[in-house]
């Protein structure tokens, strides 16, 4: 291993800050859309916001060690699933904030149950599956960075104004200059500078405010049910079990990526550790009044672009996110980064996963047209549903949830045509026979 792969301590802080940063803006993200939604007061947002930073840092660190029963040990970083804004808030609004909570409990209860069960899946994520499933987590989240890219709200009169892609394309001619022509560690911290830098550019173009680091307060201490006791409603239980489904089988995918990066065979024991890791980090979010967790791509994409599969600076990571968490100043400093700098990064971040799915199947064997037809189908089911999710505004919300989400419509389909389509000696019997 390089030297880059065994970075002292101040190289791996410096590394940590940045899988912070790039996982930031989407751990922030859920609870700002679900107080919003809610009506939250700026105590509870103020709670909820440093709360869950702080879960986000001790859920990572469960999958960082490995024990008998939990620990991918793998450079695992944890945040709130994207996902579950949307039915967080349907329970949220119609059964309570306690309802809300009580289901994600349970959910978390139920992934940490069927953790060695779900493990078993392994043997249907041969190359041709996972590749697929790899190339959709980087390309599917595309949208997401152009969207920051032009300024995060595309209701905001400024969303794609010449400031904001003026101060994107700074930071992406940032990251590509030092990643082309730096070496060692600066060159590994790439993505960290180019937010700085285009931070620094975005503050003398006069768009950065500092307010909301003046009005933050200096310590926040996480309290079980803060927000309110949980209540245990079937109906919202049954939902966010099939939420947390769609977040293992994306975790599937990230694990199967850094599994890539580092170069690790994967056993059942190894995901099933990790499963249940991320179960009992929902359990918590529940417990702390804070929003479920799984795997966060971004930082699969740091790990490739710095090249460092240490899981050292993700051990500085988690410490800063508890940090962050119990100091809401430290939060709101990160919180002026513009959204246009993150989205830059973001933009090549997801990028560089989608790459590495290219990267798996170019070991595949695409002139058998059985692979072609499953790489073909899946990804290009995935990339559709993620520019038209609309094709499926009839359906039952429950159904809708599961058929949106392209990583999950990618497995889907990428799993079953693997057992379904015949391969190509069986195919040759089969033509034989007939």
């Amino acid at each position: 291993m390089d030297r880059a792969n065994k970075p002292n301590w101040a190289q791996s802080l410096i590394l940590g800050i940045q899988h912070v940063l790039a996982m930031y803006s989407g751990g922030v993200l859920v609870p700002l859309l679900v107080g919003a939604a809610l009506h939250f007061n700026a105590q509870q947002m103020a709670y909820l916001i440093s709360a869950d930073i702080f879960m986000t840092g001790i859920g990572t660190l469960l999958q960082l060690k490995a024990t008998r029963i939990t620990g991918i040990a793998m450079p695992v970083v944890l945040g709130s699933a994207i996902q579950t804004v949307s039915p967080l808030i349907n329970i949220g609004s119609t059964l309570g904030i306690g309802a809300m909570y009580g289901a994600t409990i349970a959910a978390g209860i139920f992934v940490f149950l069927i953790a060695g069960l779900f493990a078993h899946l392994r043997d249907f994520f041969p190359p041709v599956v996972t590749g697929s499933l790899i190339t959709i987590i980087g390309f599917a989240l595309i949208p997401v960075g152009i969207q920051n890219l032009g300024g995060g709200d595309l209701t905001a009169k400024d969303f794609g104004s010449a400031s904001n892609l003026l101060i994107g394309l700074f930071t992406m001619v940032v990251i590509i200059i030092i990643t082309m022509l730096a070496k060692g560690f600066l060159k590994s911290i790439a993505i960290l500078l180019g937010i700085i830098l285009g931070t620094i550019f975005a503050t003398i173009l006069g768009v950065v405010s500092f307010n909301s680091v003046g009005q933050a307060g200096w310590f926040h201490l996480p309290t079980p049910f803060y927000l309110g006791m949980p209540t245990f409603h079937s109906s919202a239980i049954i939902t966010m079990i099939v939420v947390a489904l769609t977040s293992m089988i994306e975790s599937t995918g990230v694990y199967f990526a850094l599994a890539d990066l580092t170069g690790r065979e994967l056993s059942q024991d190894d995901l099933a550790r990790g499963y249940r890791s991320e179960g009992l980090a929902v359990i918590l979010s529940g417990i702390f009044n804070t929003f479920p967790y799984s795997t966060f791509s971004q930082n699969v994409g740091v790990v490739r672009l710095s090249k460092v599969t240490s899981k050292r600076p993700i051990y500085y990571a988690s410490t800063l996110l508890l940090l962050i968490g119990l100091i809401p100043k430290f939060g709101a400093l990160v919180t002026v980064i513009p959204s246009s700098v993150l989205g830059a990064a973001m933009l090549i971040l997801f990028g560089t996963i989608g790459v590495q799915g290219i990267s798996i199947l170019k070991t595949v064997d695409l002139n058998s047209e059985r692979n072609l037809l499953i790489v073909a189908l899946s990804v290009g089911s995935g990339i559709g549903v993620t520019v038209y999710p609309q094709i499926f505004q009839y359906l039952p919300d429950a159904v809708k949830l599961v058929v949106t989400n392209a990583v999950v419509v990618t497995s889907i389909l990428a799993v079953l045509l693997n057992i379904i389509l015949p391969k190509p000696k069986n195919l040759a019997n089969a033509i034989a026979e007939g």
